[in-house]
């Protein structure tokens, strides 16, 4: 039995004045990518310079404009990426590089001398604040700590005023989650007035959620409390930076967004430290299913998707929300019906708004393709091969029909398991189009009586095989259909019933080809099943869905003549 007696619950706050659950996010947040940094500190195999030049690039075509490029007064290759960025004057003018420093002299100098030549950076100082670390990590009274930022902010001040560029000074109280509000207000008061934080040149305090403690709720209390209680809030950028642990950081960051802050720190697909960061993709795709803008370039998941793998090593999850290969896929028969149904009456209603069960978004609106949508395996349902036979061959198979041909595929899938389009296509020819033996159908000739007063409109010859051997009958009836229908049953005994008659075009053009269904009945047996053919003339079509359907009930299967 899991020991969970060593656990206790995490602190909350009282705020019963919390206002962030009538809020609703209307609007993207200043965005940071902490992928160069945060993100790749935690890879097995971290990013070489060229890696993180491709990648610090590709930020800038999505539109991120505020980067933390790294730690670059605690490692070799993090200043040297830093200084090929500047030297190579690759860092365009509307884009913030932010840099991580701990608040020790040393390390400020090495960081101020990494970005020698940058027009604006951020300056990103921390130290952690939690009652556990205090406690257990550095042995510091509240106040020993609060003179650790202060000192800090001290020493950026002195370096920024002699700074040719712009400097951003940001400060987190790390492990924020863990640390009481009201020494986090303290802390964070401390540095802003040290600083000399104003409306006009605002300071960056971000309120990491360094470990999830909590669940998403508490983080926003803790925020709103933050955003209620600052001096001067006019001159405060509040920041948020999520973590993963309890798997909630999408969350955290969108109701700490509704709680007041503006900015957002995360990586792309969620990398990082334990279970990661928030995944900044994941909430502007969010945020675009709701119909606000994100602010970034992200229309293209797959590029992102190749470019992210490639220098990260890390594959995407193939139920990673947005991003993952099967997340616009449906195996489920009744999602697929669904989803069949919405697409259609989309189509039919000319929506101005996208609106289809079980698809938030439509997968085209962000580079992925229709074709994964709807995928068949043994739990799949009628209306799934319905869609596939639609979307990819363009067979509007009848609502009748659906099941028969479906309980083929069912068939197939239980023998071999996911059935892609085209091994459904092949199963649709064998069983229907090719469907011509031992009566194949060859030619018609239609003499058309119309006007003439006579008790049936149309004559046909129809010119078949039967077992090979090449064959003819002439009939009568009201149209040709009719007609043969009739001929089979004078010429060959096969009396059925045509109980209902679909056609279509299967593409445009003048050479187009027409698709006709024949759902028909044996007399004799009772027996129903449909029969499909395939002609540029739908008469010809016609005919062959019913030597289709002939074959299919078995009723060609000896010789007939008598």
């Amino acid at each position: 039995m899991l020991n969970f007696n060593r656990y206790k619950k995490n602190p909350v706050i009282s705020f019963p004045e919390r206002k962030w659950p009538g809020k609703e996010i209307e609007k993207a947040p200043l965005w940071c990518s902490v992928d160069l940094r945060d993100g790749n500190q935690a890879l097995i195999d971290p990013m070489v310079v060229e890696e993180k030049i491709e990648f610090f690039q590709y930020l800038v075509k999505l539109g991120f404009r505020e980067i933390e490029i790294g730690f670059p007064a605690a490692s070799q290759i993090e200043y040297d990426f830093l200084r090929r960025l500047i030297e190579g004057n690759m860092i365009p003018d509307d884009v913030k590089v932010q840099v991580l420093t701990q608040c020790r002299e040393e390390l400020i100098d090495r960081t101020f001398e990494s970005i020698q030549g940058c027009k604006q950076a951020i300056v990103h100082i921390y130290n952690s604040t939690s009652t556990l670390q205090r406690d257990v990590v550095f042995g510091m009274s509240k106040e020993e700590i609060i003179d650790i930022a202060i000192q800090g902010t001290k020493m950026v001040k002195e370096r920024a005023e002699k700074f040719d560029g712009k400097i951003i000074l940001e400060y987190s109280p790390e492990s924020f989650t863990g640390t009481e509000v009201e020494f986090a207000l303290d802390i964070c008061t401390a540095v802003q007035k040290t600083w000399g934080a104003t409306k006009e040149n605002p300071i960056i305090i971000n309120l990491p959620s360094t470990v999830e403690m909590n669940t998403p709720n508490v983080y926003a209390d803790q925020i709103e409390w933050m955003n209620t209680h600052f001096e001067d809030r006019e001159s405060i950028i509040l920041s948020v930076h999520p973590h993963n642990d309890r798997g909630t950081g999408v969350a955290s960051a969108e109701l700490a967004l509704m709680a007041g802050a503006d900015r957002v720190e995360g990586t792309l697909f969620g990398n990082g430290e334990r279970t990661g960061n928030v995944d900044l993709l994941n909430l502007a795709y969010n945020m675009f299913s709701q119909g606000i803008d994100p602010g970034l370039e992200i229309e293209h998941i797959n590029e992102i998707i190749d470019i992210y793998e490639r220098c990260c090593k890390i594959p995407i999850h193939p139920r990673h929300p947005y991003a993952g290969k099967l997340v616009f896929t449906a195996f489920s028969g009744s999602h697929q019906d669904a989803i069949n149904k919405g697409v259609n009456a989309m189509k039919e209603r000319n929506n101005v708004h996208w609106q289809v069960p079980y698809l938030p978004i439509d997968p085209a609106d962000i580079g992925r393709e229709y074709e994964p949508i709807v995928r068949i395996n043994s739990q799949s349902g009628k209306g799934g091969v319905a869609f596939i036979m639609d979307t990819y061959f363009g067979f509007k198979l009848p609502k009748a029909m659906h099941k028969e041909f479906a309980n083929i595929i069912q068939k197939l899938s239980e023998i071999k398991g996911e059935v892609p389009p085209e091994e459904i296509m092949e199963k649709f020819k064998e069983e229907y189009l090719d469907k011509k033996e031992p009566l194949h159908f060859r030619r018609i000739h239609i003499t058309d009586y119309n006007g003439e007063g006579k008790a049936f409109d149309t004559s046909v010859e129809v010119f078949y095989t039967d077992h090979g051997v090449e064959r003819n009958f002439k009939a009568v009836g009201n149209g040709p259909i009719d007609a043969v229908r009739r001929g089979l049953y004078q010429n060959l005994g096969i009396e059925v019933k045509i109980l209902d008659y679909e056609e279509h075009a299967l593409q445009s053009g003048s050479g187009s080809q027409a698709a006709a269904y024949i759902h028909m009945m044996d007399s004799d047996s009772g027996r129903i099943t449909y029969g499909v053919g395939v002609s540029s003339n739908i008469t010809r079509a016609s005919i062959r869905g019913i030597f289709s359907g002939l074959n299919r009930l078995g009723l060609g299967a000896r010789p007939l003549h008598f």
